[in-house]
């Protein structure tokens, strides 16, 4: 069975001197500020699409290898991933890099990568955004 996730953002203004407010309604555990200069600039305590993509591709991917790994027999004991999104203003999103450190015992270096690999190309946010370079570095700890 299908299931549905939604967020909704209020938008206020111009692009560059506006704000918006991203509201996360399925989980309802927040309302989060949004800018144009958050988005193209720095941050200043607030977040951007980019930062949402990388927090859901990240939590997919680590989802994606813990379920791979355990039905190798060889469920991970932790997986530190990290998302990084490069967003070009005029070209949109340019490249994403996962990185994941694994501690998994009864496994070597060649099979995770390869598990991790497998992930990177499986998990449906990659499927999802498929139009933009993934790179990975995977490794055991």
């Amino acid at each position: 069975m299908a299931t549905t996730r939604k967020a909704s953002t209020t938008w206020t203004g111009g692009l560059a001197d506006g704000r918006g407010e991203v509201t996360l309604q399925s989980s309802g555990i927040g309302t989060y500020d949004v800018s144009w200069a958050a988005r193209s600039e720095e941050p200043n305590g607030k977040t951007s699409p980019e930062e949402m993509i990388a927090a859901a591709h990240s939590a997919c991917f680590s989802m994606a290898l813990s379920n791979a790994l355990g039905k190798a027999g060889t469920p991970p004991q932790q997986l530190q991933t990290s998302a990084e999104v490069d967003f070009q203003p005029g070209q949109g999103i340019t490249q994403i890099r996962l990185s994941v450190r694994g501690q998994v015992d009864g496994i070597d270096a060649d099979a995770f990568v390869s598990a991790a690999e497998d992930a990177k190309q499986n998990c449906p946010v990659s499927k999802a955004l498929t139009g933009v370079e993934i790179t990975l570095d995977a490794a055991l700890t």
